[in-house]
């Protein structure tokens, strides 16, 4: 599910601001970008996130700034800057290349020069981080819940609806049979009476019965009133139901695929579509859910 959150806080002389935000995925998957400093920090801010949040992907954007007076400084890596100097050379010694490594193009390579000196790292700057963190996670989890919500009411839609398929399809079964036994004694009535021999009215009943047989859908239809009646009340769990639901999407699929396997008659192949398209569109909500 969707959110995001914002927090700031104040550690020493530094203005924390955290942003952060989530999008929807298949799995859990976080990402926090933290000043180099703080990397420290990372795996306390990723296990109070994944505390909370089970599915989805979670990107975590940490910025400091010095506040006050606080003279302003640069941070030289020399060892990048080095590595710079002495790749620069050997391009030119080895292409019989022209011109000079100047500070100019020093200064423009990316993390020789870090503006605003070294960040504090101590105990005061991570407990105002954490704080910032738990904060614009509240604020996300907040919009998390309100779209799950919405998810919840819609999901309970398609239920409804899907089960008032599965009886229609309960209801159109026994004249599935009725229609069966009907065409299939007109057409033996013309091919026998072609070939001048009269109809074993007892072997019909006989083969009508096998058919009917094989293509009955009530143990399909039990199953899928009962994986309906779970997903209704994993809906009422606070636990992280959303691989819960995948495995009875695919359940609930798989029972409806057979119906439309078994089912000879125009009325219920139309109302498998009809289950089958309602299936999807509970399926791509379902990705949506933690």
């Amino acid at each position: 599910m969707t959110g995001y959150g914002q927090a700031v806080r104040q550690g020493g002389n530094l203005r924390i601001q955290v942003d952060m935000k989530s999008v929807n995925h298949r799995f859990g998957e976080i990402s926090i970008r933290l000043p180099r400093e703080w990397l420290a920090f990372e795996d306390r801010l990723r296990r109070m996130i994944a505390g909370r949040i089970r599915r989805g992907r979670v990107e975590v954007y940490v910025q400091a700034e010095r506040m006050g007076d606080v003279p302003a400084e640069a941070a030289i890596d020399w060892a990048l800057a080095g590595a710079y100097r002495r790749a620069a050379e050997e391009l030119k010694e080895r292409f019989s290349l022209a011109g000079d490594l100047t500070v100019s193009d020093l200064l423009a390579v990316p993390g020789v020069v870090a503006a605003g000196g070294t960040l504090d790292a101590g105990e005061e700057t991570a407990s105002a981080l954490a704080e910032a963190v738990g904060e614009a996670l509240d604020q996300l989890c907040r919009m998390r819940e309100a779209e799950g919500a919405s998810l919840e009411a819609d999901l309970r839609k398609r239920l409804a609806v899907l089960g008032g398929l599965a009886e229609e399809a309960a209801r159109q079964a026994p004249l599935a049979v009725v229609q069966m036994r009907a065409k299939l004694t007109q057409r033996m009535r013309e091919l026998l009476a072609d070939a001048g021999v009269r109809l074993d009215e007892s072997r019909l009943a006989m083969e009508t019965a096998l058919m009917a047989e094989r293509s009955n859908i009530d143990e399909e239809l039990t199953r899928i009133r009962s994986h309906l009646d779970q997903f209704a009340d994993m809906l009422e769990s606070a636990d992280p139901i959303g691989r819960k639901l995948d495995f009875l999407i695919q359940e609930l699929n798989r029972e409806i695929n057979t119906i439309g396997s078994k089912s000879a008659q125009t009325e219920l192949s139309v109302l498998v579509v009809e289950m089958k398209a309602e299936l999807e569109k509970m399926r791509e909500q379902v990705q949506n859910i933690e």
